[in-house]
């Protein structure tokens, strides 16, 4: 049976502590992102990443973000971008954005999946801000449908499915905006791959300048 943890009943360091527990023993977590409810595991741990994606009813073969919820947990990850891209990350995270980073190190090539030589990161405060462990990081949907924006819209059967599920009150419902910055420090060019819940027109004032540097 799941654990199920209440942000708003039980408290956010609850939260927080119940996440790292189920991630560390290898489990499977429903929890609150900014904009809609995911699915986490250690993103290290190809026994837990197959798990989820048989808990989402087909593997698309789609490449999954690696989320933080502290910048000093991501702190290694940052030092080896290029000037430009770590200038980028200051300006956009914490925030309801996925960045693309050119990934030569091959860092998390689980979540890469075909090209492990470009990676998604997230970096998100809110209530489970400080939790230290990074995240392999996807909807909580059935493929193919909705994903959802309040946790019980999520699927019975994967909430039944998953080690802990994280009740986070309703979210925005709004995918995070993602913005490929992987030629960023060669070119300065950058580009939106997904729209999403950061406003274009601030994501370009955002990003103004840094060409320059």
């Amino acid at each position: 049976m799941s654990e199920i943890v209440s942000i708003e009943r039980d408290g956010a360091d609850a939260a927080r502590a119940a996440l790292e527990r189920t991630i560390a023993a290898g489990g499977v977590a429903v929890f609150p992102a900014d904009g809609l409810y995911g699915l986490a595991c250690d993103p290290l741990d190809a026994g837990a990443i197959e798990r989820i994606h048989a808990i989402k009813g087909r593997d698309d073969g789609k490449p999954s973000a690696v989320l933080y919820f502290s910048p000093l947990a991501m702190r290694e990850l940052v030092e080896s971008l290029g000037p430009r891209t770590r200038a980028a990350a200051g300006e956009l995270l914490p925030g309801p954005v996925t960045l693309v980073v050119a990934n030569p190190e091959r860092r998390y090539a689980l979540a890469c999946r075909e090209d492990p030589e470009r990676l998604g990161v997230r970096l998100l405060d809110g209530p489970l801000a400080g939790a230290m462990c990074p995240l392999f990081q996807t909807s909580a949907n059935v493929s193919g449908e909705p994903a959802p924006a309040a946790v019980d819209e999520v699927p019975a059967g994967i909430v039944a499915a998953v080690d802990l599920a994280i009740d986070g009150g309703g979210l925005t419902g709004l995918p995070s905006t993602v913005v490929d910055l992987t030629a960023l420090d060669e070119s300065g060019e950058w580009s939106v791959l997904r729209a999403g819940g950061l406003d274009p027109v601030e994501l370009e004032r955002r990003m103004a300048g840094l060409i320059s540097l």
